[in-house]
């Protein structure tokens, strides 16, 4: 039986977001092979050269995979079925965010890399200094926080070293929102479901600036100081509670994604060719 991922429907939906193959030179590759070949590398967590011999060379998927990832090809494709499925009307804008932890495999860990540079990754731009690699509690790890819609679909991540704190990177993840559609690209949920790692003031006031309501309950501190000083306290009734409940699409979705080993581990030196397998996985689910 096969184990493909990329069936003839879901290829026909992506093709055209690859660069076309050349016409002069060598033969071109199969793009849809490098697909296929990128997407079983990172869900078996193998070495790139013990690719499967029908795949064809294995240095040959690598350095296009490489390529595609330093232009922007997999963030692309994420983007591509997003708007596919914006257009069909298919998004819940009620999203949730939360982060998780992938363990930096020693095959992964070997590149240098400055400790105290900005450790977010962001979209497009270039691999940065700490590779989003951090010492925390649990060695060496990356820490992916992710905004899903509420149907348990990421639309949009960001990498940092695993001893960076939820609530600094909330707004910067949300920010990583961009899905096209007939008019301009929307970035904005109607709502923000979160866990008490996010109820900062910049926080309340950053999604207050920006016209989007919000569910996230407060840390237990944060109410007992707020009993000692006058003012309104954050509303969290039963509505609230209700909506909260809905907040478990976040882990159903970290769930879907860890199911691919080379991303529940992290075994890539940089952080561009490791967000190019959470596009491709993120994007696949989406199809």
């Amino acid at each position: 039986m096969s184990r493909d991922v990329i069936t003839d429907e879901a290829w026909e939906l992506i093709k055209d977001v690859f660069p076309p193959a050349r016409t002069r030179g060598r033969p071109p590759v199969d793009r849809r092979m490098v697909v296929e070949a990128t997407a079983w590398r990172f869900r078996t967590g193998t070495a790139w050269r013990d690719l499967p011999e029908r795949f064809g060379n294995w240095n040959t998927m690598y350095k296009n995979f490489r390529r595609w990832a330093a232009d922007g090809v997999w963030e692309d494709l994420l983007t591509h079925v997003q708007k596919r499925a914006s257009l069909q009307g298919e998004i819940d804008w009620v999203v949730s965010v939360d982060s998780s932890i992938a363990r930096v495999h020693q095959h992964g860990a070997t590149l240098p890399r400055d400790t105290g540079a900005p450790a977010n990754y962001k979209k497009y731009g270039p691999e940065p200094p700490d590779h989003a690699i951090g010492r925390s509690r649990g060695g060496l790890t990356t820490k992916i926080h992710l905004v899903c819609d509420g149907q348990a679909r990421a639309l949009a991540f960001v990498l940092t070293g695993g001893q960076i704190a939820d609530t600094s990177m909330f707004t910067d993840t949300l920010d990583e929102i961009h899905v096209r559609g007939r008019g301009p690209a929307r970035t904005r949920p109607d709502r923000v479901l979160a866990d008490k790692g996010y109820p900062s003031k910049k926080n309340r006031a950053w999604l207050r600036e920006h016209g989007i309501k919000a569910t996230i309950p407060e840390r237990d501190d944060q109410i007992a100081h707020r009993r000692k000083r006058p003012g309104r306290p954050i509303n969290f009734g039963l509505e609230q509670q209700q909506r909260y409940k809905g907040r478990n699409v976040v882990e159903r979705c970290f769930s879907f994604i860890k199911q691919w080993r080379g991303l529940a581990s992290r075994y890539d030196k940089t952080a561009t060719s490791y967000a190019a397998g959470l596009n491709l996985a993120a994007a696949l689910q989406w199809i």
